[in-house]
């Protein structure tokens, strides 16, 4: 065990004192922060941008109706469809609104432009239009709008979720939020983490260091220490990561600390309530778990191996199940968190991180995330088992290309 340790320092210690860590860990905050202010600023200036909407009103029944808006000027015309076209060329921002005497047809009004329209601006337009179209056939029918508008309800419906101790309000959108982008973190840091732990066994065994490294101590315990090493280095990135993101989001939207108005990070943090804790909690189980699992087995394929070329045709399978339960999470099992598609990829695991994650705001009974949670061990110690089977034969192994049929052989080597 004082082996492994003094690996883990030497993998811990030397990650974090580059210069490439020291930088990353406190640009990444700065740079997202400023992605999200810089999207927001493009946001605000294309709703300031004014759009001048001729309406050439051959029906007559339209006339002064549309209402303007910050973005869109409504200005009536009364000139032939030629010449308004040729109005409405001049300037890319204007559009012309063609409604000819009859609308019955569904296709017979038109918007002409100079280039094409986003689509909210066509379906605001289109959304003024009907909402014109069903008041006149409401005033035809004798119905009094005035009235209808008076008696129209606005409700609201509060989520409230029953717990042994009373209702409480249950921000459904802001739970999914977390845990969705829990599940892309861990897709993406089982990756980049897993991927160091490969690039770090090629470069030793390339520069046959390894030849007198393995002369002190196991096999295994260079791999165990190497997977831990650079574990602890990726959740000391994400948990400064996430101290140094609430402080920039802290600063940045509560204008330095000097605001009335909580920073978005916070209004996001009282959303999630007493959430926030069960739901981190299980992000940092199934983020670690999750990288011991993957990072094992990309140890193995790096020991098998001569050069990063050489890793694709093992990359492939290994980073399939997570593509697959991201790809499926996002298009199907967020809409049937409960359906058994979804429970059974939440207990095997090689998908659990990703779709538990997805899964857990929705409310998982205990049984499912206490056994989800005994298998990602229990598959942590049998990858490592597998992985250290190859890695003490492929790790000793130059200039020769292997085949699963040759790793399969390593496994069932003799000590």
């Amino acid at each position: 065990m004082k082996k492994v340790l003094l690996i883990i320092q030497r993998e811990y210690l030397t990650r974090v004192r580059k210069r490439a860590f020291i930088l990353m860990t406190l640009l990444v905050p700065c740079l997202i922060a400023a992605m999200f202010a810089i999207i927001a600023y493009i946001a605000k200036q294309q709703e300031q941008t004014l759009h001048k909407i001729y309406v050439l009103d051959e029906n007559g029944a339209f006339k002064g109706k549309f209402h303007d808006s910050k973005s869109k000027k409504y200005v009536t015309i009364d000139l032939p469809l030629s010449v308004a076209k040729d109005t409405v060329q001049k300037h890319e921002d204007d559009i012309l609104l063609f409604i000819p005497a009859t609308t019955d047809k569904k296709d017979s009004v038109t918007v002409f432009a100079k280039k094409k329209n986003t689509l909210s601006l066509a379906d605001d337009i289109q959304s003024e239009l009907n909402n014109i179209a069903t008041g006149n056939r409401m005033v035809q029918a004798h119905i009094d709008t005035a009235q209808l508008h008076k008696i129209k309800s606005n409700i609201v419906v509060q989520a409230q979720e029953l717990t042994d101790a009373g209702a409480k309000s249950a921000n459904v959108g802001a739970s999914y939020a977390l845990g969705f982008a829990g599940a892309i973190l861990i897709c993406m840091s089982l990756f980049i983490y897993g991927a160091q732990v490969m690039r770090g066994v090629i470069e030793e065994k390339t520069s046959r260091i390894i030849e007198v490294i393995v002369s002190s101590v196991k096999p295994f315990q260079l791999m165990l220490g190497k997977i831990i090493g650079v574990g602890l280095v990726g959740l000391t990135q994400f948990v400064l990561w996430i101290l140094l993101s609430t402080i920039v989001t802290q600063f940045v939207g509560g204008g330095g600390g000097h605001s009335a108005q909580p920073s978005p990070m916070m209004q996001f943090t009282n959303n999630l309530g007493e959430n926030i804790v069960y739901e981190l909690s299980c992000f940092m189980f199934y983020w670690l778990t999750g990288y011991l699992l993957y990072s094992a087995l990309f140890a193995a394929v790096g020991s098998a191996v001569d050069s990063e070329t050489e890793t694709q045709q093992f990359m492939f399978p290994i980073m399939l199940p997570l593509w697959f339960a991201y790809i499926l999470s996002v298009s199907y099992l967020f809409q049937a968190p409960d359906s058994p598609l979804a429970v059974w990829l939440s207990i095997i695991p090689l998908t659990a991180p990703i779709v538990m994650m997805v899964r857990i705001p929705f409310g998982v009974p205990g049984w499912q995330l206490g056994l989800s949670m005994f298998l990602m061990i229990a598959g942590f110690l049998f990858t490592t088992y597998i992985a250290s089977r190859i890695y003490r034969v492929g790790i000793l192994m130059y200039g020769k290309k292997p085949s699963y049929k040759e790793m399969v052989k390593w496994f069932f080597y003799k000590e």
